[in-house]
């Protein structure tokens, strides 16, 4: 019977029409009483605010810390490294034309995820202690790049 569907009684309330004169009974002041800053267009407090009591952001204890690491690296692990050949100079701007990472200033570390198949002369910002064990039991070297 979806053509007889009604709505529940007390589901949608009328908006309170202001301002239509003294008969309406929300004439005159509009319901806002007389003065006062809630009687003005911008009256009204900010948020927060506890009518001049301590608000309670100030009230609760402030605990612990918020930790801000000082560089975001963009991590590769060795497993990506296999696709360059043997002997190859891996920096940070060639990852970036094989689309390994992204970004033109972003720091990269390699991590030591996976086995190198082949000697490579890796130079990044940061590596792993394991990620240094692997490239130079490859045969490979690793150069920190500043």
């Amino acid at each position: 019977m979806l053509d007889r569907l009604k709505r529940p009684h007390g589901s949608r309330k009328r908006r309170k029409v202001v301002g239509r004169g003294r008969g309406s009974g929300h004439g005159k002041t509009s319901g806002r009483g007389h003065k006062g800053s809630n009687s003005r267009a911008s009256g009204g407090v900010r948020l927060g605010f506890e009518g001049g009591q301590t608000p309670l952001i100030r009230r609760v204890p402030k605990r612990g810390f918020t930790f801000t690491p000082k560089a975001k690296y963009q991590v590769v692990s060795i497993e990506r490294l296999n696709q360059f050949s043997s002997g190859t100079e891996v920096t940070p701007e060639i990852l970036k034309g094989a689309k390994i990472i992204r970004g033109e200033k972003s720091l990269v570390k390699i991590l030591g995820d996976g086995d190198l198949k082949h000697p490579l002369k890796v130079k990044a910002h940061a590596f792993s202690r394991s990620a240094i064990e692997k490239i130079k039991k490859a045969g490979g070297s690793v150069d920190v790049a500043s």
